[in-house]
């Protein structure tokens, strides 16, 4: 990858989570990692296989993926769905 980063296996694996997750934009991916859309295509390229990458590039451009902010529905204003449990010191919340 050409961004320069060192992401240890755990923040590569989540940022393959985020990238799958039709509802989580590569913008949070961004905020979070400092990772734009560009390089994360390149992540993916480089960490899938070859037919699993393709699989994700057309449902990322096939319009189900909600992966730009600008084609998301505007009731969307969080990362986080509504009905999952929030994390405090490593534990899971009861709620």
């Amino acid at each position: 990858m050409t961004v320069g980063k060192q992401f240890t296996e755990r923040e590569l694996d989540r940022i393959i989570e985020m990238a799958w997750e039709d509802r989580t934009p590569f913008e949070a991916i961004l905020f979070q990692f400092g990772l734009p859309e560009k390089e994360v295509i390149k992540l993916m390229r480089t960490h899938l296989k070859e037919s699993s990458f393709k699989r994700w590039r057309k449902r990322v451009n096939s319009g189900v993926s909600q992966k730009h902010l600008k084609k998301r529905n505007a009731n969307i204003s969080r990362f986080k769905c509504s009905r999952q449990k929030a994390i405090s010191g490593n534990k899971i919340s009861k709620r």
